[in-house]
């Protein structure tokens, strides 16, 4: 396999289907590797550990996104939310995100979430075959994410649309149809919520709590700006909803081909846990994270220069055998498991104890439920670079 020009702009066939030959490779004969355009592509989990705490290396995209977006809602939305912005605007937002999740808001929508799980799964026994990606695994995470942001049960709709839209501009290339689908999201996404934040200033809930009344009051308190409670809304919606869906697609995926493994979870539920984790590592949702380099600075022997590209392979990272003892073999029992699924520092995922909730709940739920369930046809995973999740999984149950 000649890694040499290996390009992520102009991915290998199949890579999407089966990116991991091409990470093995790429560690073994190019851990850091140049790309087309002049950045390069890590692909060592140390490498990338190492890079993740390190502040000399920013998330910072306000450069970095402006050729690649204009002057767009696009280019707003991503320069204004959480995740690509340095302190000390990160650690302001972050402040404010982490009070909005704190358990007393957390805790009814646990509650929710078990009742969501266990209902879904009543409606797929009267099933003798489904999509769990549209029936179950795309529907827990909108449930919760939208119940925490109190959005309507009547105004879902729209949601994943508007959230594919905007997640899928930021893939290592995209044509004008997709820069065209992920502005309009945006617009079409402020302004519903700038009509929902309206009508809940107007009408306040009797016992002042929740993630969004949080992020109001801390908005009329100084700590948020309109703008920003609006992006960072539209933040927590994708990111509580595409990466989890896709958590909980993957896991399902591999206990249902891996048989075994999900006989072991049946004898030892408390194995839940580490097989939530085994699912972050060996099919992560999230595959490629960002940073720009502000100072000079070395890692794995490679000297950078301010402004360097940098793209972290997480995906290739959590399939390190540096790492991880037979990383391409699915261990439910996996131990230790220092994944990168949620990056790693100060960026740390927000959400990550909510997403593993839901993953645990879910993905348990459903293999005990469902001892029989097998694929009705052989699932494709999304031809996406940045973020892996099927496009259906069809079961027979």
């Amino acid at each position: 396999m000649d890694v040499g020009s290996f390009d992520l702009a102009d991915p290998p066939p199949g890579f999407a289907d089966d990116p991991f030959p091409w990470y093995a490779a790429l560690q073994a004969r190019s851990p850091v590797h140049g790309l087309g355009d002049g950045s390069w592509l890590l692909t060592r989990h140390a490498d990338c550990a190492a890079v993740y705490r390190d502040a000399r290396f920013s998330s910072d995209k306000t450069e970095l996104f402006r050729p690649k977006f204009g002057n767009s809602p696009l280019y707003e939305h991503h320069t204004t939310s959480l995740v690509f912005n340095d302190p000390p605007y990160h650690t302001r937002v972050r402040r404010t995100i982490a009070e909005a999740l704190k358990p007393k808001n957390i805790q009814p929508v646990a509650r929710r979430l078990e009742a969501f799980v266990a209902e879904r799964l009543a409606e797929l026994r009267h099933r003798r075959e489904c999509d769990l990606i549209e029936h179950f695994a795309a529907a827990v995470p909108v449930e919760i994410i939208c119940t925490l942001l109190s959005v309507p049960a009547s105004e879902r709709g729209p949601l994943r649309r508007w959230s594919l839209a905007i997640l899928g501009a930021l893939e290592p290339s995209i044509d004008a149809a997709a820069q065209c689908r992920g502005n309009a999201a945006v617009r079409e996404f402020l302004a519903y919520l700038g009509e929902l934040i309206r009508h809940r200033r107007q009408h306040p809930p009797k016992d002042q709590t929740g993630v969004l009344q949080s992020l109001i009051d801390q908005t009329r308190e100084g700590e948020l700006s309109e703008p920003e409670l609006l992006h960072n809304c539209i933040f927590l919606l994708n990111a509580g909803h595409e990466t989890t869906t896709n958590l909980i697609g993957n896991g399902i995926h591999m206990l249902i081909t891996h048989p075994d493994s999900a006989r072991q979870l049946r004898r030892e539920p408390g194995l839940i846990r580490s097989a939530v984790e085994e699912a972050l590592r060996y099919q992560s949702p999230n595959q490629l994270g960002n940073r720009v380099a502000a100072a000079s600075v070395e890692v794995a022997g490679h000297r950078f220069q301010a402004g360097d590209q940098i793209t972290l392979g997480i995906g290739a990272a959590n399939r390190d055998e540096r790492e991880f003892p037979d990383p391409h073999r699915f261990a439910i029992d996996r131990s230790p498991n220092r994944h990168l699924a949620f990056a790693a520092g100060s960026h740390t995922c927000a959400g990550n104890s909510l997403a593993r909730l839901e993953g645990r709940i879910a993905i348990g739920g459903f293999v005990k439920a469902f001892e029989g369930a097998e694929l009705a046809e052989t699932p494709r995973y999304q031809q996406r670079l940045r973020f892996r999740g099927l496009e259906s999984l069809r079961v027979r149950l």
